[in-house]
């Protein structure tokens, strides 16, 4: 330190994110606060890159990972482990093949996208194998893939089942034993297809090939949901989602808007209109905003399918991960969608394409039976047994309509700026009839793990966990038995999920009594309890054993020691679209950045700085 330099404290109060609002404080705390180890177990693979794929064996915790070249199997119970290993290249004549068509000899390899369980147990796999995508069938008491009498492993063609680029998004789900797939079905990554992509020849379905269909979409996820004989008193069929972000002709201001398909399992098709094409393709657009102040979150990144009471179908809901396409620098929202509202929206009006504007509106007639519509057991009775059997009119009239009229919308559960996240997860937390709460766990573009709670309009940051290198993003994340298994291209990390020791303060604890968390003075640690809250607020009685005051978070306190002239960054965490302002000495050395305050250290700015953050103003009428 020079002359001149002293060595001061500034008290830096990190209150990242408190409000005052009706029925509580949505409050925010730095990571590492917690008492346990976040990072259970890690493994940085040697011999192989590019791990993009994960499939969980549950019974014995075996992790499968497609990865380049390679097919992984790892033991989650010590990831130490050396995992076993399958090889399945590309001979080099291909790969120069490939080459000489122009695609980079990093691309020209086999990068392995897929990984699904068959019916007879074996692992379905496929890649892009050099931009000519084949699948093998995995074997897994011996861990070999199977091989033809001349010992060359047994492919079969893998277009419209895997994408031909490695980097090309995608997504698929196992239905019964059928494969379904949203992904490129030629070499030049032109034509895009939702598809049934195995099972009997003659009923494999797929797009229709119009924009007004797909144009130009970014698969992201998939999801089948199974009906059950208690749900399900009009013998409707199973389902099957895509969510994705397409190039919308409906708007002239958003360019680009996030959607839902909808399929119907038992699809085959039409007799001569819609042949071999979906009958039953219904999308609808997704809006992830903040009303208040009219932000709109339109790229879908990632999504994750939770039932909110296992075992019915119906309290399925959607957590969407997004960003916005016109913010300058990173933002990431999570916003929820049920079930229930996006089958309103299926149920309702359709638009229509008007050729001379090329725009969207509301068709005056809808044919009957509803154009898009499931087969049911009314409808059966009515003798349309297959969707072969429904009238002309009625497919035409699917066939141009597939958009719906009104959009499934939801407000975010929380916003973070400067950050991008890549994926994400969701714990619930409670019992089944009464889900109060969930863990979101999301995956950084710089290999990280941030955990928040979710309770109500109360978000929470337990803890921003670094996994791996920054230059390593979280691509995967899978829970199993309580914990997340997060993965990048080159590693593999196992992280705890749920419980009550996730929660690092008294407040924060007292914001899960609901969920049988309760926190202990003499231990500092949250711990799960039987015993029932007593009468009253569960919340309200919880946090009045934290001495916080009325209304407001407890701040959590941190000395820095600095010098005069360092610049530091001071992080305030911000999880909702509202504004955050910061109290400090009065001085000219600062500029906020996003929420995080920059200060120039002088003699004259020491002492306390508190960030506090609006979230939501509830007004009572």
């Amino acid at each position: 330190m020079g002359d001149g330099m002293t060595l001061s404290d500034v008290v830096l109060v990190l209150v990242p994110m408190c409000c005052l609002m009706s029925g509580g404080c949505l409050t925010a705390t730095l990571g590492g606060l917690g008492g346990t180890a976040p990072i259970l177990d890690q493994k940085t693979f040697k011999s192989v890159t590019n791990v993009s794929t994960y499939l969980l064996h549950p019974s014995s915790g075996t992790l499968f990972l497609g990865a380049r070249n390679a097919i992984l199997a790892v033991d989650t119970r010590d990831l130490n482990q050396q995992p076993k290993k399958i090889v399945w290249d590309v001979p080099e004549e291909k790969r120069k093949s490939c080459v000489g068509k122009g695609k980079t000899e990093a691309d020209c390899n086999n990068y392995i996208r897929l990984l699904e369980y068959l019916k007879d147990g074996r692992v379905y796999a496929c890649g892009t194998y050099a931009f000519d995508p084949q699948c093998a069938f995995l074997h897994l008491p011996s861990f070999t893939l199977e091989k033809t009498e001349d010992g060359a492993v047994k492919m079969e063609t893998g277009k419209g089942k895997c994408p031909f680029e490695p980097s090309q998004r995608y997504t698929a789900v196992m239905a019964d034993g059928i494969l379904y797939t949203a992904a490129t079905s030629n070499f030049l990554g032109t034509l895009y297809d939702i598809s049934r992509a195995t099972g009997p020849e003659q009923e494999r379905v797929r797009t229709d090939q119009s924009i007004n269909w797909l144009n130009d979409p970014e698969f992201v996820s998939s999801a089948y949901i199974e009906q059950t004989p208690d749900s399900n008193p009009t013998g409707d069929d199973d389902k099957i989602y895509f969510f994705f972000t397409e190039m919308a002709k409906e708007h002239d201001l958003y360019t680009k808007v996030p959607r839902v398909v909808r399929v119907c399992k038992s699809d085959v098709g039409g007799m001569k209109t819609l042949q071999r094409r979906w009958t039953t393709f219904l999308k609808a657009q997704l809006v992830c905003e903040d009303k208040p102040s009219g932000q709109r979150y339109n790229i879908l990144t990632d999504v994750f399918t939770a039932q909110h009471s296992p075992g019915d179908p119906s309290s399925t809901h959607f957590y969407g991960l997004f960003t916005s396409q016109w913010e300058p620098n990173d933002v990431s929202a999570v916003c929820v969608f049920s079930l229930f509202d996006i089958s309103k929206v299926m149920d309702g009006p359709f638009k229509e394409l008007k050729k001379t504007c090329e725009n969207w509106n509301s068709p005056e007639t809808v044919p009957t039976p509803r154009p898009g519509q499931c087969l049911n057991s009314a409808l059966k009775a009515q003798g349309f047994e297959s969707s072969l059997k429904l009238p002309d009119k009625v497919l035409t009239f699917v066939r141009d309509h597939p958009l719906m009229e009104n959009s499934v919308t939801a407000a975010p559960l929380l916003v973070r700026k400067g950050i991008k996240y890549t994926k994400l997860a969701v714990t619930l937390m409670g019992e089944a009839e009464d889900q109060k709460g969930a863990v979101l766990h999301l995956g950084t573009d710089r290999g990280e793990l941030h955990q928040v709670a979710v309770a109500g309009q109360n978000a929470t940051l337990l803890q921003e966990i670094p996994l791996f290198s920054p230059q390593e993003p979280v691509n995967n994340i899978l829970l199993h038995q309580g914990r997340a298994l997060v993965g990048s291209p080159l590693s593999v990390a196992r992280v705890q999920a749920e419980g009550c020791t996730l929660y690092p303060s008294c407040e924060v604890c007292a914001r899960a009594r609901g969920v049988g968390c309760e926190w202990s003075a003499e231990d500092k640690l949250c711990r799960f309890t039987e015993t029932e809250p007593g009468p009253g607020d569960v919340v309200d009685e919880a946090l009045k054993k934290c001495d916080a005051e009325a209304g407001r978070c407890t701040p959590f306190l941190k000395d820095l020691k600095v010098s005069v002239g360092l610049r530091i960054l001071l992080p305030c965490v911000q999880l909702s679209p509202r504004p955050c302002s910061w109290e400090y000495p009065p001085h000219r050395h600062t500029r906020q950045h996003h929420s995080d305050l920059a200060v120039t250290v002088t003699e004259d700015n020491l002492g306390k700085y508190v960030c506090t953050c609006q979230v939501q103003v509830i007004v009572q009428k």
